[in-house]
Parts: structure tokens; sequence; C-alpha cells
């Protein structure tokens, strides 16, 4: 039996120098790569349309991160793609850098004296295993509050453009997200690291803009790697921007970011006293559902007309490399830092997992949070989530790879099994709902 995610065959991947990650034709699907062999067999996927006149997520940077990706990728821009390259260049010349100085100018001073209210709860899990539905519960206690999407998409200039600019680019955002059914607003909570991203921190993120490039910034998914000067620029920009966030609203953060599954042993050295919550899901329901998360994005949000190449590998060696990091963290964590929930529990039970958090990591009175969490329970009753149906090369591939983690979570190997149970009427007026992943 194996508990741990193995390193990665040599033949795989031919290097992960200057954080990139290269694919040799040993780590594509044996038809090619790129989806020529179906990986999934979509049977629902819900998700907001993509429309030209969306803002992308680019629309908030400021000119210095947008030069420096654009020139990275030696500016190998699609031709269809170039209109919206062009209008991000038009934004960050004009509007979003000369805001992003008025706030420095403003509230500097005051961002840097910002202290935070007690040190984060951080969400951490691997792409689509329930962390959205995870946050958004925590986020509902009044002693909480969490980065929302306008911070993360605007994080050098929210403070002084939310109540004009905020309100005129929310008419022209969906109400949904673009991979599934949940709703998405400016005011709700975000992963903050499309903050990150957005400020020219290292992010994994920075691959949506060229899809066709191998991926970039790999080493700061578990910060192994990096030089001293990355590291410390790193921590700089999260602690500038949580530090924005707390002056607006000064609570308790709770953070959510797969990539911060990787990322334990640094966040502590920011963060000694942070609490975590690790939540986990079925592999064979996670891989399909990060595959259409990342062709949504390259899709809707790269500069390039994407081909997919790789992307199955891609994900099956991401899952291992964040696991294999956290299993090296996880015993710098003091009793009470760590609590781990099973994303099928949380579906059927979302009170009573709720309830086993907050006693096991001492957040206070949880009785007072009753009424908003069955209020918010409930408002989830109609949610469909995506369902899709692996062939079973990649059942085979997914068990080869991530094997050990079925032993270790105690999930089975037989995939004919379907352990997420829809969502009732009645099981939301029990307290217990169908949620996202």
């Amino acid at each position: 039996m194996v508990l741990f995610p193995p390193r990665f065959k040599r033949n795989m991947f031919l290097s992960t120098s200057d954080n990139h990650l290269s694919c040799t034709d040993a780590g594509k699907s044996p038809a090619g790569g790129g989806g020529n062999l179906q990986s999934a067999v979509v049977l629902r996927a819900g998700g907001a349309a993509n429309k030209p006149w969306m803002p992308r997520i680019w629309s908030g940077i400021t000119l210095g991160p947008w030069l420096k990706l654009l020139i990275r990728n030696r500016f190998r821009i699609a031709p269809s793609r170039w209109p919206m390259a062009l209008l991000t260049t038009f934004f960050a010349f004009l509007i979003t850098t000369p805001l992003a100085w008025i706030q420095r100018l403003i509230f500097g001073r005051r961002i840097r004296r910002q202290p935070l209210v007690k040190d984060p709860i951080f969400v951490i899990g691997h792409w689509r295993t329930g962390t959205t539905f995870l946050h958004e519960l925590l986020v509902l206690d009044p002693d909480h509050t969490s980065p929302t999407s306008y911070q993360c998409f605007a994080p050098e200039h929210f403070l002084v453009s939310r109540r004009w600019l905020g309100r005129l680019v929310e008419r022209l955002i969906p109400k949904q997200r673009p991979q599934d059914d949940m709703p998405f607003g400016f005011d709700l909570p975000q992963e903050d690291e499309f903050g990150l991203c957005l400020m020219g921190a290292g992010s994994p993120y920075s691959t949506l803009a060229f899809p066709n490039h191998p991926p970039q910034e790999q080493n700061y998914l578990d910060m192994e790697g990096l030089s001293p000067q990355q590291l410390a620029g790193w921590k700089d920009k999260l602690v500038r921007f949580l530090r924005s966030v707390a002056l607006q609203t000064p609570k308790r953060l709770v953070l959510k970011s797969p990539a911060h599954l990787g990322r334990i042993a640094t966040l502590l050295e920011l963060f000694p006293d942070a609490q975590f919550v690790h939540i986990y899901r079925d592999p064979f329901a996670v891989f399909p559902s990060t595959l259409n998360l990342w062709r949504r994005f390259y899709r809707d949000q790269g500069l390039q007309r994407p081909r997919y190449e790789g992307l199955e590998e891609y994900v099956l060696h991401t899952f291992n490399r964040l696991y294999r990091a956290f299993g090296r963290a996880k015993s710098k964590l003091k009793p009470g830092q760590l609590c781990e929930v099973r994303f099928e529990e949380l579906v059927v039970d979302p009170i009573g997992q709720m309830r086993r958090v907050y006693e096991e990591l001492s957040l206070g009175d949880f009785d007072r949070l009753l009424p908003q969490l069955e209020q918010f329970v409930n408002s989830r009753r109609q949610y469909q989530p995506n369902r899709y149906d692996l062939p079973e090369f990649w059942r085979q591939r997914i068990v080869e790879e991530w094997g050990w983690f079925f032993d270790r979570y105690g999930y089975s190997k037989d995939p004919g099994l379907n352990r997420e149970q829809p969502l009732t009427a009645e099981a939301a007026k029990e307290g217990r709902s169908s949620s996202p992943a």
C-alpha cells in the first residue's frame, strides 16, 4: 500500500527548469495529446457562456506585470486574440496603472501599517474538490472575511476604484462561473491566487494567458527551487494584498487557493498560527472536472487558441506535486491547526461537518451560525453539478498515478460507484445539500 505520491517517471517530463514544465510524447495521450483520445465524456457541464464583451481576468492588471507576461512569452499572441491583448494594454496604461499609483499615494502608508486581526484560515485542496463551497461556508461567520472577486481581479487599486469602476464593469460580468453553475459576483469570496497573479507575484495562473506554451511558474506550486529574492517578493506581495483587504474589512481572513496546498511550509513562515482546512474528493470526479476547468480558462482567458496538448498528464502531475509538498508540511502543523474534510460527507451533511471543523479548530460558538448556514445551504438546493464519464484508459491512468491517494483516503478504485448524492429539497431542509467543487 502506497500512502504518498510517487516521484514521477523520468521520461514523462523533460525538465522543470526555469519554472516551466515541458512534456514529451511520453507525457501525452496515446492519440497525440490535446484530447484526440477523449479523456472524459461530458454528461452535463454548466457555466456561463463566453461573450466577447465580458471582462477577462487580465482586465485589472497593471502595466508592469502585463508587459512582463507578454515579453516572457515573446508576444506570441494568436491573431484572433490581439483585440483582447490591445484592450488589456489600453486599460493597463490609461486606467489601472494610474489607479494603482493613486491607491499607493492615498493608502500606501496605512496598508503597510495595517495589522491582520489574526493569522488567516486557509481552505486548501486540489481544484474541483469543494474548496469554493467550504470557503463560502466559513465566510458566513460574522467574525470572518475573505478577498472578494473585485479585490482579487483589481488587487492594486480596489480601494479607490470599487465604487465607480467596479459598478461600471459589474454590468458586463456573468452571473455564473465559467466552469459550473456556481454564482459569480464582484462581492462574493474569491481565490487570492488571482490577485497574486495580477500583481506579478509568481503564480501558475500565468499559464492561462499562453496555454500553448509550457506551463509557467510551476515552482510556485510548492515554492521549491526559488531564489531568496523570488521567495521574498512573493511573500511581500501576498502580505501587501492581505493588508489591503484587512484595511477595508478588519476581520479574520479566510483564504482559498488550491495552490496553497503545496505552500504550507512557506505560509507558516508568514503566519505561524494559521489554521488549515483540507478538503479532498473522489479522484475519479476530480480528474475530469479539473480538465474541464482548465479547458474553459484556456479558451476564455488565453491569448492563444488553445491546443490542450499534454493537459491530462499535467493534471496528473500537478496533483502529485501538490500532495507531495502537503505530506512533507503536515509534520510542521501543531494540534488544532489542521482539520480534514471529505467532500462527499460535506455534501451529505454540511451542518454536521462545519460543526466538526469549528470544534477541531476551536473557532468559537458554532450555534450562532446556524441560521445563516441553513439559509445558505437552502439557497444552493437547485445547484446541478457537472457530470462526466471516464473512458477506461483514463481510469487506469488515474489509478496508476494516484493509487496512493485512493489508499490513503479510503476511496474505492472501482469507478462504477456513484458516491456523490444529488441535491434534493428534503436534504436542504435537513441542512444537507449537494454542492459545487
